[in-house]
C-alpha cells in the first residue's frame, strides 16, 4: 500500500488468476491541487469513477487481488501513457502527432473533466507534470505489472478486469434508434487484449446477474488494455465500463438509495468473475 497513490487488497490466499483493478476511483484530492483548479470540490470529481472500488470490495474474499488507485483521475490519469502530454496544459511540450485523447484534453495530465470543463486557469510547468508522473503513475504501474507477472507465474495466466464507470450521457450520445442502451460495456480492443474465451466468460458473468452487455462499443479499452493485454502470452485484459446512473446520482456524486442492492448484485458478478480461473479452461489463447 502506498499512501495517496494506491491500495492493494490481497486475499489471504490467491486462488485465481483473475485480478481486479480500479484506476479511476481515486478521491484523495490534495488542498494544493484544489487551489490550482477553477473547479469546485464537486465539479472536479465528475471524471472520477466514484464508488467503483466499493463495488469490487468482495474480490479478496473470493481469492482475487484488488488494486485501487487513490490518486484522482483529474490530477493524473493512470489509463494513459506517461508520454501522452498535452501542450495546451503543460509548458514546454512540443506538439506531437495527432492523438485524439490528448487533443480532447484527456492526456496523462488531464486538461478537462467530464463535459469539457477546464481544470486550470493556465498551464502547469513541465517539472510539475514530471513530478506527478514519477510520484504516482510509475508506482501504480509497477504495482500492477508486478501483480500481473506474479499471477502469471503462479497460474500460467493472468486475467485483469480493469473496472471503470461511464456517464449515462455518454451512452445516450452513442445510442442507436431501437437499440437498448447497455448497462455494461466490455472492451478488449476487438480481441487484441484478451482471448475470446476470456471475453465470453466475463460477458456471461454480467449477463447471469441480468446486466445488458455490449462489446467494444462505445468503449474498446485504453492504455491499460493495450499495454497489458497479451493473450498469446496468457495475459488478458478486459476493460469494464458500468453505467453510473444505475447506482449513483451523477450530479451530486452520491450513492442512490438502491446502492446497497446494486452493490450486492455486483458482488455476485465479482464472485462469478473470480471463478473464471477455477474452471476447466485452456491456459493459452484460442
Amino acid at each position: 500500500m502506498t499512501a495517496g497513490v494506491f491500495r492493494l487488497h490481497q486475499p489471504a490466499r490467491q486462488e485465481t488468476p483473475v485480478i481486479f483493478a480500479s484506476p479511476h476511483s481515486g478521491a484523495a484530492y490534495h488542498p494544493d491541487f484544489l487551489a490550482q483548479s477553477v473547479l469546485d470540490a464537486r465539479q472536479i470529481r465528475s471524471s472520477e469513477d466514484a464508488f467503483v472500488d466499493r463495488l469490487l470490495a468482495d474480490a479478496p474474499s473470493h481469492g482475487a487481488a484488488l488494486l485501487v488507485a487513490e490518486v484522482p483521475r483529474a490530477y493524473l490519469d493512470l489509463n494513459r501513457a506517461p508520454d501522452e502530454l498535452d501542450p495546451a496544459v503543460i509548458e514546454g511540450i512540443s506538439r506531437a502527432p495527432h492523438n485524439p485523447r490528448v487533443s480532447s484534453g484527456l492526456g496523462v495530465i488531464p486538461r478537462v473533466v467530464s463535459g469539457g470543463r477546464s481544470i486550470y486557469r493556465g498551464k502547469l510547468s513541465r517539472a510539475e507534470a514530471e513530478t506527478r508522473i514519477t510520484g504516482f503513475w510509475h508506482p501504480y504501474h509497477r504495482a500492477l505489472r508486478d501483480l500481473v507477472e506474479a499471477t502469471h507465474s503462479r497460474f500460467g495466466q493472468a486475467i485483469l478486469i480493469d473496472c471503470h464507470s461511464m456517464p449515462h450521457e455518454a451512452l445516450e450520445h452513442h445510442s442507436r434508434p431501437g437499440v437498448d442502451l447497455p448497462d455494461v460495456v466490455l472492451g478488449d480492443r476487438f480481441g487484441a487484449a484478451s482471448a475470446p474465451w476470456v471475453m465470453t466468460a466475463v460477458e456471461a458473468a454480467f449477463q447471469a446477474e441480468g446486466f445488458r452487455v455490449s462489446r467494444n462499443t462505445p468503449f474498446a479499452g485504453a492504455f491499460i488494455a493495450q499495454s497489458y493485454g497479451r493473450p498469446s502470452a496468457g495475459r488478458h485484459v478486459v476493460q469494464v465500463e458500468i453505467d453510473r446512473s444505475l447506482y449513483m446520482d451523477e450530479d451530486a456524486i452520491a450513492p442512490l438509495p438502491q446502492f446497497d442492492a446494486f452493490s450486492a448484485r455486483m458482488g455476485q458478478v465479482v464472485r462469478r468473475l473470480s471463478g473464471i480461473g477455477r474452471q476447466d479452461i485452456p491456459l493459452a489463447a484460442e
